[in-house]
């Protein structure tokens, strides 16, 4: 009996333990913490260390050379149009997003029959597995066997009439021709276009690619920012005769827009950081002109066997990328805030 009750209070003393908020919070949080430091945290320390030191495939050491790596990296033709091509790759890709993203989710934040079969259609590329599905555009802008090409160059029209798709596509690639970075030319019938051969057009596919796989991921975000809006909110805007653009301008979008810049935020980072699309449609080609940073840092690091400086052309987009996250953090909470 004596036993049993000197056990009671040691009970009643780790309950309460447990209870207490100075013990509970670290208890919960370090194994995140724990899993974060040894996946991202581990690795960065070590790329940080190749940066600066002239460690070639087959070894993880190698002799201090500092900043040497970084300076040689950025004396490279290839390396600055990756760096060029990883700002425009993502700021396009985002933009054509965050645009689909919102028509898409006032489409589909309104109740009508099928809307949740359409849900799932739409959350299907970001189900899919990447290398997958980029397989899938790999064939759709196949030199020889492209679907695209196919529908452009053939009658779409049934019955007498006629329909070439390639003609209203050329109206317009003839207007954007003559700008100085655009240099696409115009669709022939018999010489339909090299979506992955010519450097401009190979641009376009991986930049449409990209987009079509964040475009689920920001839809799904948006429609949790629009679900959140109280409906006392809209009924008050009915109220004051606030309709269509108006309602959107006044009332949806600023009440929108800390969640529409956290589905920003993590679009630029999914899309700076990725190297999959761009390595499976094109392999950095045409003669180097779609290479963005992770796919010259790989090209540099793995397959030249250039650990130093394949690490060094990765750790560029570090510092971007956490200027970015903080820029656009401080903003959705002044916007919130406000």
């Amino acid at each position: 009996m004596a036993a049993v009750a000197e056990a009671r209070p040691q009970t009643r003393r780790f309950r309460d333990l447990l209870e207490d908020r100075r013990f509970l919070a670290p208890a919960l949080i370090t194994p995140a913490a724990l899993f974060i430091v040894l996946l991202v945290g581990a690795p960065l320390v070590l790329a940080v260390y190749l940066s600066m030191t002239d460690a070639t495939a087959g070894q993880l050491t190698g002799k201090f050379i500092w900043f040497h790596n970084f300076t040689e990296a950025w004396h490279n033709d290839n390396f600055r149009r990756a760096l060029r091509n990883t700002i425009v790759f993502t700021l396009a890709s985002q933009a054509i997003v965050l645009v689909g993203a919102g028509i898409l989710a006032h489409a589909l934040v309104r109740p009508f029959r099928g809307r949740w079969f359409l849900r799932l259609l739409i959350l299907l590329p970001w189900a899919a597995p990447v290398a997958v599905s980029t397989i899938g555009f790999l064939w759709i802008f196949d030199s020889q066997f492209s679907v695209v090409n196919w529908t452009l160059v053939h009658d779409l029209m049934p019955g007498g009439g006629h329909f070439y798709l390639y003609r209203p596509v050329n109206w317009v690639l003839g207007g954007i021709d003559h700008l100085p970075w655009v240099h696409v030319g115009k669709i022939d019938r018999l010489n339909p276009p090299q979506w992955l051969g010519q450097p401009t057009l190979a641009m376009l596919a991986i930049i449409f690619v990209q987009a079509w796989r964040i475009l689920p991921f920001a839809t799904v975000i948006f429609i949790a920012g629009l679900s959140s809006i109280p409906t006392e909110v809209h009924d008050a805007a009915k109220v004051d005769g606030a309709t269509g653009l108006r309602k959107f301008w006044h009332v949806t979008l600023p009440l929108q827009l800390p969640i529409a810049t956290v589905a920003l935020l993590f679009g630029i980072v999914f899309t700076a950081t990725d190297m999959t699309v761009v390595y499976i449609l094109t392999s950095g080609g045409p003669f180097n002109s779609t290479h963005m940073l992770t796919t010259w840092a790989y090209q540099t690091g793995v397959v030249s066997s250039n650990l130093g400086e394949g690490a060094a052309i990765s750790l560029y987009l570090l510092p971007v990328l956490l200027v970015v996250s903080v820029l656009m953090l401080l903003f959705a909470r002044r916007v919130e805030v406000s």
